[in-house]
């Protein structure tokens, strides 16, 4: 059909023209769309500031060759103005969205976009400390995409654990026999942390001393660029 209803979250947006603008969005249900929006940038535009990023709405698409048309936008959520006035919250909402943005290129599903929206809502509420829930957002979106990390079991030969060493390129933990040499040993608070984050045990997570979380952030973020085999152009900008 032509035209077409649906709610999604905005990921990114670019200038067209010199009124218009390009908004890619990930949608409940079709998945990741990119549309014009004709006119937002008019100080008289009536749905500009709806289709701004982390903005969640529910939109009329007109179903174009190339790019759909954004017909008519209404707010549904409004997480931006919480987060961009925070430094802290907004560099890692832009993480969130671009690695949404990434692990949808191939496929979408209904649950990415429920997690992501249900991350933009808690960093938008300061519900928990800001870099627990960046990196509880990226193992959870990883892992939907299909790429689990292990904490448990070795990663390479399944042999119980625990285990010592975390090796981004094998998938998470894994045994003494087949850890490289010379791979770096990780302290079981960290291990906890990360299966907590991943699992969404925020009781336990936090219960963590706060001088193991920067160790776990940089695994979490090699380990994310490595699945994504991409930099992340906002991790840059994050302070860990």
């Amino acid at each position: 059909m032509p035209v077409y209803r649906d709610e999604g979250v905005v990921l990114r947006t670019h200038k067209l023209g010199e009124a218009d603008r390009i908004v890619t969005l990930l949608t409940k249900t079709h998945g990741k769309v990119r549309a014009v929006a004709k006119g937002v940038r008019r100080t008289s535009s009536k749905f500009g500031a709806r289709l701004e990023p982390f903005m969640v709405a529910d939109i009329q698409f007109y179903q174009g060759r190339s790019l759909d048309t954004i017909q008519q936008a209404e707010t549904i959520a409004s997480y931006g103005a919480d987060i961009v006035d925070d430094y802290a919250r907004f560099t890692a909402a832009n993480v969130m969205v671009e690695t949404a943005d990434k692990v949808t290129e191939l496929e979408s599903s209904s649950q990415q976009y429920l997690l992501l929206i249900g991350a933009l809502r808690s960093l938008s509420r300061q519900e928990h400390p800001t870099e627990l829930t960046l990196d509880s957002y990226l193992l959870r979106a990883l892992s939907m995409a299909g790429w689990a990390p292990s904490f448990d079991g070795c990663a390479k030969c399944g042999a119980e654990g625990p285990h010592e060493s975390f090796i981004v390129q094998l998938g998470g933990m894994v045994c003494t026999q087949c850890a490289p040499p010379g791979s770096a040993h990780i302290v079981p608070q960290v291990v906890l942390l990360l299966d907590a984050l991943v699992r969404g045990e925020w009781d336990v997570a936090e219960a963590v001393p706060v001088e193991y979380w920067s160790k776990a952030s940089s695994l979490v973020s090699a380990y994310t660029q490595w699945h994504l085999e991409r930099t992340l152009r906002s991790l840059e900008h994050v302070a860990r």
